[in-house]
């Protein structure tokens, strides 16, 4: 059963079923003789639902509230201070330098291509590459055996020019016997002048045969020192103590020596090493002899190796239209570390300075020159000097943006000098400690600063 309230009235008078019915209205006031109302009465909604469902919608707008309150407090909490929308960096003491790149190959100071004196056959080979060898150490070995018959032929040559040597000066001391008795007979008349002529023709002949001899055994001699030499060229030693960096030869080859002496093997001294770096002619003006450089190289990028500029080459390469020139510069290599061919990171120092104080290159707006102009250099300071300089870096007037504790910002005037395309040095207008802004903080696809929801704009400038 539902309760019904008239619609005039608003007052239960019976418990109907259905939606609606008209019914004869109680009379008021206990009068029983009062004419009936008659009237439409209405469904009246439950107690219990309606109380449920005014409770749903205080939950409702209770989460809303809650929802908005979280959400600004976590604003007013989250949102990142001024320091925090921007990219920032400590002024600290440090050392800085002013360089040219350029790209360089190690070569060994000191190497020697061993070639082959003699043709022959190469019978044997006793080193491989990498091996350390000392000077006069064995390397490979050429077939002997034509060399040692021509010495021995040589030898021969020479002992039988010897015995004609004896032979011819046995004759010699004969004819100058006869000859000696000849003059005295003549002297008494007991011969013809004529006699004495033919003895003296003989004397002066084994004379001349004796010399024509004596030069037969020198090239004799000759001939033997260069079949043994020949033969001595057959055992190829090292000329310097170093290591075997290559082997262009193998066991077997017939090495053919006689336009061009073929190459067998390299040695080379790693203990030092050269680098030849490739400066472009736009750099190379501001190179010098004794200038100090440093490189490293890709398996070891954290490690330095320095040096100084040996020499320059007049004759620069032209390499795709680039004119590049060679600049060398030695190094120790005791820990064998540096190997032939590798590829440096070379750079040439022009300027550099120690414990000095040191902002980021960044922080910088470039402003006008002192003693100088600036080079055509990029935003922030951060080109190439100009060649008006002379390589040497001026005093420069720049603006930095200085962020307090309290979070506010001010412009202050700076004199940089040395300047590279990373940092620069500060001689005035900094502390160490003060904080200078680089530059906006980084925004996330969501916000900025990474939040989420958005970061708070940064402070006035």
């Amino acid at each position: 059963m539902e309760p019904f309230v008239d619609i005039e009235r608003h007052t239960p008078v019976a418990i109907r079923s259905g939606d609606s019915a008209w019914v004869q209205y109680p009379p008021q006031g206990g009068a029983e003789k009062s004419p009936p109302i008659v009237g439409r009465w209405e469904k009246k909604a439950p107690m219990a639902e309606k109380t449920k469902k005014g409770l749903w919608w205080k939950l409702v707008l209770g989460g809303v509230i809650a929802v908005s309150t979280g959400f600004f407090l976590w604003q007013a909490i989250a949102a990142p201070p001024v320091s925090d929308t921007y990219q920032t960096s400590v002024i600290s003491r440090g050392n800085i330098e002013n360089t040219i790149t350029a790209v360089g190959v190690l070569q060994p100071l000191k190497y020697v291509d061993v070639g082959a004196q003699v043709s022959g056959q190469l019978k044997n080979m006793k080193v491989k590459p990498g091996d350390t060898v000392k000077q006069g150490d064995l390397l490979a070995e050429i077939d002997p055996a034509i060399f040692s018959a021509k010495v021995l032929e040589a030898e021969a040559t020479l002992e039988n020019l010897k015995v004609q040597l004896t032979i011819k000066e046995q004759q010699a001391r004969l004819a100058a016997q006869q000859n000696t008795r000849t003059s005295g007979l003549f002297k008494e008349d007991a011969v013809a002048a004529k006699e004495l002529e033919v003895t003296d023709s003989t004397l002066k002949i084994a004379k001349s045969e004796i010399e024509v001899v004596r030069s037969q055994i020198r090239q004799a001699e000759a001939s033997l020192q260069t079949a043994s030499a020949n033969l001595r060229y057959t055992q190829i030693v090292a000329p310097i103590s170093g290591t075997v960096v290559s082997v262009a030869a193998r066991e077997g080859q017939t090495l053919n020596a006689n336009q061009q002496a073929p190459i067998i093997l390299r040695i080379a001294d790693l203990e030092t090493m050269t680098v030849w770096a490739q400066v472009s002619e736009a750099d190379v003006t501001k190179l010098r002899a004794e200038g100090e450089a440093f490189f490293n190289i890709l398996g070891v990028p954290d490690r330095r190796w320095n040096g100084t500029i040996r020499q320059i080459l007049p004759t620069p390469e032209v390499i795709n239209n680039v004119t590049l020139y060679n600049a060398l510069f030695d190094v120790a290599n005791p820990d064998g570390t540096l190997k032939v061919q590798m590829t440096a990171q070379v750079f040439f120092i022009l300027e550099k300075a120690e414990d000095v104080l040191v902002a980021p290159a960044s922080a910088l707006q470039l402003g006008q020159t002192k003693g100088g102009e600036n080079g055509a250099g990029g935003k922030n300071g951060g080109g190439r000097q100009g060649d008006g300089a002379g390589g040497q870096q001026k005093e420069k007037k720049s603006t930095v943006r200085v962020l307090s504790q309290d979070g506010s910002i001010e412009e202050r005037k700076v004199t940089t000098g040395i300047r590279n395309q990373v940092a620069a040095e500060i001689r005035s207008g900094l502390l160490e400690g003060e904080t200078v802004i680089t530059g906006m903080a980084k925004v996330t696809k969501t916000g900025q600063n990474g939040n989420g929801l958005g970061g708070k704009r940064g402070g006035k400038l």
